[in-house]
């Protein structure tokens, strides 16, 4: 078994372990391998390992690896801050584009689903530590950005996502749980919603215990990472 198989047997055992801590069974939490500035090669084992999921955060690498994910029949979700000149690369071919943060975007978005004839499915981002560095919308803003969403009929709200505030994983755990309340208010309005996407490499557990439904790990199965800017998400 090589090291990235290995790795992602423990982040499996953690996230089965996770689940039943929480009275959830394993099958209830996805496993996203977060492969930013991982090579195709190394991205293959984790998928000889049974990874069929995979994010990206940048538009470029999202492109340049497009081949990859359609011959490998694999889900890929765009997780990075997308600028709105780069949806025409994104909007069609990720799965779901999980960081809309900004009307803009979601405009941009909308327009070029409806330019190709499709309906994308989209996430929106929230801010649930309303830090000013970061993307996404205010928590007690989200309700006039679920309307918008909901009003264009090219995009697809399949649930919420987050990053929050950096530090140790029980930091995060009020932040999660806020984002488990606003999540199960939005299913509760619309019951198509599926998706809470929340938790990293060092806080997947955290994040399962308070209602993730999709975890992005990156480190934990690739290994550190030379990061050339900006947060891996992962």
């Amino acid at each position: 078994m090589n090291e990235i198989a290995k790795r992602l047997a423990v982040v499996r055992e953690n996230i089965a372990a996770a689940a039943m801590r929480a009275g959830r069974g394993e099958a209830d939490v996805r496993l996203m391998a977060v492969t930013k500035f991982v090579p195709i090669e190394r991205m293959a084992l984790a998928v000889d390992a049974g990874v069929t999921l995979i994010g990206e955060n940048r538009a470029q690498e999202f492109t340049e690896k497009l081949t990859f994910y359609k011959q490998r029949r694999l889900e890929a979700h765009f997780i990075g801050q997308l600028q709105t000149n780069k949806v025409k690369y994104i909007c069609g071919n990720a799965d779901l584009i999980q960081s809309v943060d900004r009307d803009a975007l979601l405009d941009a978005i909308a327009r070029r689903a409806e330019a190709l004839g499709i309906v994308q499915p989209i996430l929106l981002q929230v801010n649930i530590g309303n830090e000013p560095q970061k993307g996404g919308f205010a928590p007690d803003a989200l309700d006039a950005y679920v309307e918008a969403a909901l009003g264009r009929k090219s995009v697809a709200l399949r649930g919420l996502m987050c990053v929050p505030p950096a530090g140790e994983p029980e930091s995060a755990r009020p932040f999660f749980r806020q984002m488990r309340g606003l999540y199960e208010r939005l299913q509760r309005a619309v019951p198509s919603v599926d998706t809470l996407s929340m938790g990293m490499s060092h806080d997947y557990p955290v994040a399962i215990e308070e209602g993730s439904t999709l975890v992005r790990v990156g480190t934990a199965i690739f290994g550190a990472r030379t990061v050339q800017g900006g947060n891996q998400n992962g």
